[in-house]
């Protein structure tokens, strides 16, 4: 079989499992994240749900339009209005849309992507340090990894290097402090642990550490939100892996058209069959 006949099979398959689609009704929680397409900067918008676990939408680009058009086009009017939570990282495009088409709804700022700032403002932190200090040379991993993660190698280099007072270390105990916040509890105690946290951290003089701080200040509410309901984009993240690998299998697609309906009929949960 031709692979234009693949695609029309994909095709009338999606197009079918979307006509029949009934059971996002339920839903009451989405999230926005986006996926490169193409080498370069092309980029698509999912949509998707962890109450389904699937991806219910898919468009083109990450800008204002594109968000736009894929919750509006996946959610009728009174659809949106039961919406009640939106998980998403701090893209401007996807806040603005958030908050336009969903007032309602609570928007959730997702750790995975907050802690990813972090730990690149550690490395920031890192790759400037490191000219002075030898010791810090072939060290970026270990500041990354999960310390459960270390090898035996590791964890001792990690152990000398944490109990000095190097920048480097300062930086990593920030990005920790952060990372150990329990993402499930009431609004006022989370309102309190994020604000001791910012405070801490835009005292450390660090500047990478002291931008993403601000950065994270500006949008607080989004953060605390996720805080008190431990909202995550984890599906989203593990959709995210599974399209990859379409990627890979369809040696990348030269049209949004066939990677969508790919991305629909393998992890839409959609009813294919004629």
């Amino acid at each position: 079989m031709g692979f234009i006949q693949i695609n029309r099979i994909l095709y009338r398959s999606t197009e079918r499992g979307l006509a029949r689609r009934k059971d996002i009704r339920h839903i009451v929680h989405i999230s926005l994240d986006e996926k490169s397409f193409k080498k370069g900067h092309e980029y698509v918008t999912i949509l998707s749900s962890a109450e389904t676990g699937s991806v219910l939408n898919v468009s083109r680009d990450r800008n204002k339009e594109s968000a736009k058009s894929v919750i509006t086009q996946t959610f009728g009017k009174e659809q949106l209005q039961k919406i009640e939570t939106i998980t998403t990282d701090m893209w401007e495009a996807y806040i603005n849309v958030a908050q336009e088409e969903v007032p309602q709804a609570r928007l959730c700022h997702d750790k995975f992507h907050l802690v990813k700032y972090l730990n690149e403002a550690v490395d920031q932190v890192r790759r400037k340090e490191v000219k002075n200090q030898e010791e810090l040379k072939k060290t970026k991993y270990i500041w990354l990894k999960d310390r459960s993660n270390l090898t035996e190698k590791q964890r001792i280099k990690f152990e000398a290097i944490n109990n000095t007072n190097y920048e480097t270390a300062r930086a990593w105990r920030i990005k920790e402090n952060f990372r150990d916040i329990s993402f499930s509890q009431p609004l006022a105690e989370a309102f309190i642990l994020y604000m001791s946290w910012s405070i801490d951290a835009k005292k450390c003089q660090l500047s990478p550490v002291v931008k993403v701080a601000e950065m994270f200040d500006r949008h607080k509410i989004g953060i605390i939100n996720a805080m008190n309901l431990s909202k995550n984009n984890s599906m989203a993240e593990r959709l995210n892996g599974k399209i990859q690998e379409i990627k890979l299998c369809g040696r990348g697609y030269r049209t949004f058209e066939n990677f969508k309906a790919a991305i629909l009929f393998y992890h839409g949960k959609l009813d294919l069959y004629p």
